[in-house]
């Protein structure tokens, strides 16, 4: 559910985004300033969110903030819904995205230490996967509240509604048990670690009492600063295409298609990329076991590459405007829309999984909690500049530019990324243990 609200939220603010630019609600006026901190602001504070419970997760268990973010969450989009002006919006979407952020590093380990090793890639996976469920919701809840309510109420059911489904699993984030690894591996409570395992029906054979070894900073990125580059950089990459073309599909949809009538219809057109990258999520989760997350990647970004090539080869412009395509224009559209597919059968899926997976216990959602900040790092910046660089300089130099960074992300994931297919987290991680020491 927490990310289901991260798509819902990713979607509707483009929806609300396109009211307040075709209608001028007073007190929502836009310029391309505000803009940009309007969509910017949440992904900014998830980075904090990403960094402060990854931190924490580690140092205080999973079971100690599990419940947390989803509260945050829930407080900011309700609130958002209230906002009596631009500046309150944006104030409350921070928090929200504060929330969002702790979602990311807790929910992804929580979900990767209680996995068994043949299915692990697509139970972490299938966490993320309903980014695309929240995406579908968004475009119905988005078209229905544009065609059937006046602009000042549309909007604030939109976000109002992305509180519902964080709310829902409050109460029960808070009652999931601490991990049977951590519980072990951190704690050294061999008996709390056995009442985790007997939480999805399993008998925990332990009887040794070791723990994780400490790291310091220095010895932590001696041993794993390569994996955080293969972590931490491709998210960057990836989330710079994957929010910049998502948050504002409308006005690149626009660019294809050209403005539809109403504000309805063109929050179904903006929509169709999302539908089609649906599909993507649940074929990385089929075979994310199967081809493995590395493969996965690469192949990936090479598509979105190759896509962004192909729209930008037969876009005609004349100066920053599409003047038309070499190809029909639906046909360009429905590649450009594929572009979506290949971003969620690929990084946006693998990057989520790969670092819940290759750091030890001590350090999981840490370094799970950088690698996603790197990620909503590379979001906010191209979130809050895409604005002006569109207006600047048109929409074909932005997809040649995406073309370079999907093939170096490509080129960091063949060479820095290790493959944990079928591989015990303690393996893949390379986790150092000592014997627990007595007080």
């Amino acid at each position: 559910m927490g990310f289901f609200t991260d798509a819902y939220d990713l979607f509707i603010i483009g929806a609300i985004l396109d009211i307040f630019a075709r209608y001028k609600i007073p007190g929502f006026e836009l310029n391309n300033v505000v803009a940009g901190l309007l969509t910017s602001s949440a992904l900014i504070t998830a980075i904090l969110g990403q960094l402060v419970f990854g931190f924490l997760a580690d140092r205080l268990g999973r079971k100690a903030i599990y419940g947390v973010e989803a509260l945050l969450l829930t407080l900011g989009a309700f609130l958002s819904a209230l906002s009596p002006n631009i500046y309150w919006l944006i104030a409350f979407r921070s928090l929200m995205g504060f929330g969002i952020g702790g979602d990311y590093p807790v929910s992804a380990t929580i979900m990767s230490e209680y996995a068994n090793v043949k299915d692990r890639g697509k139970l972490v996976a299938l966490v993320f996967a309903n980014q695309g469920l929240g995406s579908l919701v968004a475009v119905a809840v988005g078209a229905i509240s544009a065609y059937s309510l006046p602009p000042d109420i549309a909007w604030r059911v939109m976000a109002a509604v992305g509180a519902i489904p964080a709310a829902t699993v409050i109460y029960l984030r808070r009652k999931v048990p601490e991990t049977p690894r951590y519980a072990a591996l951190v704690k050294g409570n061999l008996e709390e670690a056995k009442r985790a395992a007997s939480f999805l029906g399993t008998n925990l054979d332990a009887d040794k009492k070791v723990v994780s070894k400490d790291l310091t900073v220095g010895e932590f990125l001696r041993k794993y600063g390569l994996v955080l580059i293969g972590t931490a950089l491709p998210w960057f990459i990836l989330d710079i295409a994957f929010y910049g073309t998502g948050i504002y599909s409308g006005p690149i949809v626009t660019s294809i298609l050209g403005k539809p009538s109403s504000v309805g219809f063109e929050i179904v057109e903006q929509g169709v990329p999302f539908m089609v990258g649906f599909f993507g999520y649940f074929t990385a989760v089929a075979l994310m076991d199967k081809l493995g997350r590395k493969l996965i990647q690469i192949q990936g970004f090479v598509a979105m590459a190759v896509i962004y090539a192909i729209v930008s080869a037969v876009m005609i412009t004349s100066g920053k405007k599409v003047e038309g395509f070499l190809i029909p224009t639906s046909i360009a559209f429905a590649v450009y829309s594929l572009s979506f597919f290949f971003i969620d059968f690929g990084p946006n899926t693998t990057t989520f999984v790969l670092p819940a997976e290759l750091y030890p216990t001590k350090y999981r959602t840490t370094g799970h909690g950088i690698s996603a900040a790197s990620g909503k790092l590379g979001a906010a910046i191209t979130t809050y500049l895409f604005p002006t660089l569109l207006s600047t300089y048109g929409i074909k130099p932005i997809l040649e530019a995406l073309i370079l960074l999907s093939l170096i992300g490509a080129l960091i994931t063949a060479f820095f990324v290790k493959e944990p297919k079928l591989k015990s987290l303690e393996e893949v991680s390379e986790e150092e243990v000592e014997a627990k020491t007595t007080t």
